[in-house]
């Protein structure tokens, strides 16, 4: 089958790779009509790329058609259209039983210390193939799984594996009050969403970007922006201007380690990638890698005893956190990777034919899976107006 492979930094390749088979009780295997690139491949694109291995197949945002299944599938069965979260959860642990699915204890990735396996994400996250590819294999498919009905077309349902029950949980996690303000900090797919979903819950919404293109994709549902191009040495006082000088109630950070500036940073994360891999990981770990602007502006922007949401990714664990201005201002913080699963009953009657969040349309490239490079680089150089791609193996 065709797939999409990593190579090195900068460097994802269409290829031949075999066919993906069932080979545990648990497993299936779906034929893919839908797969996304997500804004979190970027960071395999290049800051986490110490951690990827040649060959690694790419993509954690999948849809499609069983077409396999094993013994101990549960009701899933042939046939069944799929949407796949993008962990890997076995829904009768501990954790799984308290709706953490990201933690799950069967698959958890124990020898990096991590929690649930992921599709298409590293060595941290078990190196599981993605499904960037014309097939999938699922493990744990038993409950690795949405059932879709038949008839509304992939766009409804493409982005239930991962970013918008994401912007979902941002906004439960940002915890804003009742006729209450949420700052959303990056407008991309997830920021997108987040805006989007907090606009339908009645709040007052702010989307901060540099992009035009995204600017005007959330303006133009009537939502307050603010370009950080025209306030990046007082985005704060910007926002407090615009909240009657005591700030937002909470502040949803959906940007993560690919926030822009941060010099410093930046260059060490390039420089791990010169290295060789035993030495470059633990510094990429270790060494306080993440551009950290747009958690530095969260702090200073959120009114005090109001609510950080981190939905965007951050890596290092050695990078300096205000922690005198988190307790005097008395922040809270909530994070973490979506527990998808939790979500979806929420998320399931927006998907209506009224189409409330806008899914139908907002992917701005379908494309078949060979333009996936091209798109890939694109992407990360916020080109041609590029927010959301969709790759379909079938075009």
């Amino acid at each position: 089958m065709k797939a999409v492979t990593w190579h090195g930094q900068r460097d994802v390749r269409v290829e031949d790779v075999p066919d993906p088979f069932v080979e545990a009780p648990t497993d299936a295997v779906i034929r893919v009509t839908t797969t996304n690139i997500c804004g979190s491949d970027l960071h395999l694109y290049e800051p986490l790329a110490p951690f990827m291995g040649v060959g690694n197949i790419l993509g954690h945002e999948n849809m499609g058609q069983v077409v396999e299944v094993g013994s101990e599938c549960g009701d899933l069965k042939i046939g069944d259209r799929v949407s796949i979260p993008f962990q890997i959860s076995c829904g009768h642990c501990w954790m799984c039983r308290q709706h953490l699915y990201t933690q799950c204890e069967t698959t958890q990735v124990r020898d990096q210390g991590m929690g649930a396996a992921l599709f298409g994400f590293s060595k941290l996250y078990g190196e599981v193939p993605g499904g960037q590819a014309e097939y999938l294999r699922v493990p744990q498919a038993q409950f690795t799984h949405i059932k879709l009905p038949e008839g509304p077309p992939d766009d409804r349902f493409a982005y239930l594996s991962d970013i918008l029950p994401t912007a979902w949980q941002g906004v439960e996690y940002a915890n804003v009050p009742e006729g209450g303000t949420l700052v959303v900090l990056g407008l991309g797919p997830i920021g997108d969403f987040a805006c989007r979903i907090a606009q339908h819950k009645g709040f007052r919404v702010i989307g901060v970007d540099l992009v035009p293109e995204r600017l005007e994709r959330v303006r133009a549902r009537g939502i307050e922006v603010v370009d950080l191009g025209e306030h990046e040495d007082d985005l704060g006082d910007a926002i407090r201007d615009m909240t009657g000088g005591r700030g937002p109630d909470s502040v949803l950070d959906a940007v993560g380690m690919e926030a822009h500036g941060s010099p410093a940073t930046t260059f060490i994360q390039k420089a791990a990638g010169l290295l060789p891999k035993a030495i470059s990981a633990p510094l990429m770990q270790t060494a306080g890698v993440d551009r950290l602007n747009a958690l530095y502006s969260a702090i200073d922007i959120v009114r005090r005893g109001g609510t950080i949401s981190l939905s965007g990714v951050y890596g290092g664990m050695a990078d300096p956190i205000p922690m005198l201005t988190l307790f005097d201002k008395q922040i809270q913080l909530h994070m973490g990777q979506c527990n998808i699963k939790r979500w979806i009953p929420d998320i399931m009657p927006l998907l209506t034919d009224d189409d409330p969040l806008g899914c139908d349309t907002f992917a701005t490239h379908r494309v078949p899976l060979s333009d996936a490079p091209e798109m890939y680089r694109k992407f990360q150089e916020k080109e041609d107006g590029v927010v959301k791609v969709q790759l379909k193996p079938e075009l």
